[in-house]
């Protein structure tokens, strides 16, 4: 699986029996720095794979793009201080903050593929200073610099309480399943989390991306959709693999996906920017339960809600 995964050694430890030592498969954790227009945007730490994907669902979720046509090309670049393909070479220039850190990876400056700039349609915004990080994004929280729920409100495309898809409950149980069945990688490592997209009317499963950051996951299915001109998302779903925190939701609602559906617990504000928006999220699905936090309205039952 070339840079997805890495063999290590390791030492396995048992209590009252003798210690071995074998290799084992490791999911591959690299930094990606985005840029737009040749200017660093954020850094996020990643499994390699579907970089483009990435940087297209991360702009939708920032609010700088929000259809497919609005991002027009992308192309890894060399290390720190170059602007172009990599040759090896590149005209030097000062790295911005964002960029601590990546020249570890290869301090000739070749390409690393660690370094992608994105080219916006002509007429579309360059995004706001603002928004620029000046520290890493880490696998396991991809929300930073945010002003919580008005900050999503204020700079979605997409009204995603106007969405009249029903699902029945029967079809949603079977999403975990058929997202667990896709999850290659975790199989060789048991290290990442994923996403899966469904289309709501007919079950269909329409994309899973596999991830050390659960957001990311979640950023390449939206990434994907928008690349291929599905957004906005209106009658899908988004199956995860773990909890369900705001910036899932964010995500999701951003892509105008009307409901998330996640293996284990939301966040008590994952539970109210889904309220506020209208999404309807689901947590603990597991088995034939689950408990819906928001718009129950949206899953068909044999039996009434009480």
């Amino acid at each position: 699986m070339g840079r997805i995964t890495v063999r290590r050694p390791v030492v396995k430890l048992t209590l009252g029996a003798e210690s071995t030592r074998r290799a084992d498969t490791l999911a591959v954790e690299e930094p990606l720095e985005i840029r737009v227009g040749g200017t660093p945007l954020a850094v996020t730490m990643r499994t390699p794979g579907n970089d483009v994907e990435l940087a297209a669902g991360f702009l939708v979720s920032e609010g700088v793009i929000s259809l497919g046509e609005h991002f027009r090309s992308a192309i890894h670049c060399g290390g720190p201080g170059t602007g172009g393909p990599s040759t090896g070479s590149g005209t030097a220039s000062a790295p911005g903050p964002a960029t601590v850190g990546l020249d570890i990876l290869d301090p000739t400056g070749g390409n690393t593929y660690n370094v992608l700039d994105v080219t916006l349609a002509p007429g579309v915004a360059l995004p706001d200073p603002e928004l620029t990080r000046t520290f890493y994004t880490t696998s396991s929280c991809g929300l930073c610099g945010k002003a919580s729920i008005e900050a999503v409100e204020t700079v979605s495309a997409y009204d995603v309480d106007s969405d009249d898809m029903t699902l029945d409950l029967a079809t949603l149980i079977g999403f975990p399943d058929a997202l667990r069945a896709h999850q290659s990688v975790f199989d060789k490592t048991g290290g990442l989390h994923a996403a899966a997209l469904f289309d709501a009317e007919s079950g269909e499963l329409l994309v899973v991306r596999e991830d050390v950051g659960r957001h990311n996951a979640v950023d390449k299915v939206v990434g994907w959709a928008a690349l291929n001109d599905r957004l906005p998302l209106r009658g899908t779903v988004l199956q995860v693999s773990g909890r369900a925190s705001f910036e899932l939701v964010q995500k999701a609602v951003m892509a105008g996906i009307p409901m998330l559906a996640a293996v284990s617990a939301p966040s008590s504000l994952a539970v109210e920017l889904a309220e506020s928006s209208g999404l309807t999220l689901v947590g603990f699905l597991r088995g034939t339960s689950m408990n819906v936090y928001s718009r129950v309205d949206r899953l068909l039952t044999a039996a009434p809600v009480g």
